[in-house]
């Protein structure tokens, strides 16, 4: 650890660049990969700087980082899931933008936190994702339902759209980040917050989405769906309506038949904004010498310039970070416009409790499961995570 802090406190301002780093992400699906393939190429050319891309499967991302900035080995350039950047920070491997002149005035103020650790910016994010309410139109204009916009609504929604072998609503309640990113909204929106889990409005929270499974509303088998699922059980006409993200949609406009349309997740009363999880890949800097921290500095600037931000977005369905080319995103995008209005309120799941988030995730989303299944009451559940969690 003393070597990790004694060459982050090498990274500096000057110095001449290289003219070759390495970057690493976990675009490894066919679309995002190309997406982001492109945009590196654009800034390639546009910095002389020639980039050699890693990449890994998601779940094998952050155990690479940890164990590279334990032995300091680092790629020059790292886009990592955004809950994961402050226990990166933590181990000392990485640098401050502030560094490089890289500002964040423009940003929403959930993206600057999401890469700030300790009071200084590490990160930040070209574009970012969130979840909506996607649905089927024709299901719901035969069986006479509205999109609904609050909790009520949703729960008559799914209750009227379930007939047969198609269920009302879908969603993925997996006993991981997954799950909790999911249940995230439900929580945050009813005014509940991480540090307290068994708080009131987190209990009627999880007895509103739990309440949805025991109605029949949802299908049991949200216990074992991840989202990928989800929205095969949507494609396939086996649920009208589906908690998801931007990054589905390409996917959905390539079924010719279906008409789906997509607003943001129902609040609990009307008129409420929704506060979903903030999604999406921060890049990080590591300390790796001066040269490749200026470079990687040059090709972080570029994929941060609001041109190549678009294309990226555009490429993979996300949200601009930058809060004027996001508005602008939104207008040439309609389906986007959703996820737009909801990055304004969404929250960074690491803001408030920065490394200890995952822990606390992880009891959230045990305890999520545990109410949908009944082994516990939501109540049972959430004091035990409240305990696990040790927050």
């Amino acid at each position: 650890m003393a070597l990790v802090l004694a060459l982050a406190a090498c990274g500096s301002s000057g110095g001449s660049a290289a003219n070759s780093i390495t970057e690493l992400d976990y675009y490894t699906d066919q679309q995002g990969s190309a997406a982001w393939q492109k945009v590196l190429d654009t800034c390639a050319r546009q910095t002389g700087v020639t980039i050699q891309r890693q990449t890994v499967p998601t779940d094998q991302m952050l155990p690479k980082i940890l164990q590279g900035a334990s032995s300091r080995s680092l790629p020059n350039l790292v886009f990592t899931d955004n809950p994961t950047v402050q226990q990166i920070a933590s181990t000392g491997a990485l640098t401050p933008l502030s560094d490089y002149g890289i500002a964040t005035d423009s940003y929403y103020d959930s993206i600057v936190k999401a890469g700030t650790y300790q009071g200084k910016v590490y990160g930040l994010a070209p574009g970012v994702n969130g979840l909506a309410l996607l649905y089927n139109k024709d299901m719901l204009a035969e069986a006479g339902v509205e999109p609904p916009r609050t909790w009520d609504e949703l729960k008559a929604a799914a209750a009227k759209l379930t007939k047969g072998q198609r269920y009302g609503l879908a969603f993925s309640a997996i006993p991981s980040e997954e799950g909790t990113w999911q249940f995230l909204p439900f929580f945050w929106s009813n005014g509940a917050d991480l540090s307290t889990l068994d708080s009131d409005r987190a209990v009627r929270a999880l007895e509103f989405v739990s309440g949805l499974v025991s109605a029949g509303s949802a299908s049991k088998s949200v216990l074992n769906w991840n989202q990928n699922d989800v929205a095969d059980q949507f494609v396939a006409g086996n649920a009208a309506m589906m908690i998801n993200g931007s990054w589905n949609l390409a996917r959905l406009d390539d079924e010719k038949s279906l008409h789906y349309g997509v607003v943001p997740i129902p609040t609990p009363a009307a008129g409420g904004e929704p506060t979903v999880a903030l999604g999406g890949e921060i890049g990080v800097i590591p300390a790796t010498g001066q040269a490749t921290q200026q470079s990687a500095a040059k090709v972080l600037s570029c994929l941060l310039s609001p041109d190549v931000m678009q294309s990226w977005d555009a490429g993979h369905a996300y949200v601009p970070s930058k809060k004027d080319v996001a508005e602008k995103f939104g207008q040439q995008h309609p389906t986007m416009q959703p996820f737009v209005t909801e990055v304004a309120t969404a929250r960074s799941r690491s803001a408030e409790l920065g490394e200890r988030y995952p822990k606390v995730s992880q009891a959230l989303a045990t305890a999520v499961q545990a109410a949908i299944t009944g082994s516990q009451s939501p109540e049972q559940a959430l004091r035990q995570a409240q305990q696990a969690g040790g927050s």
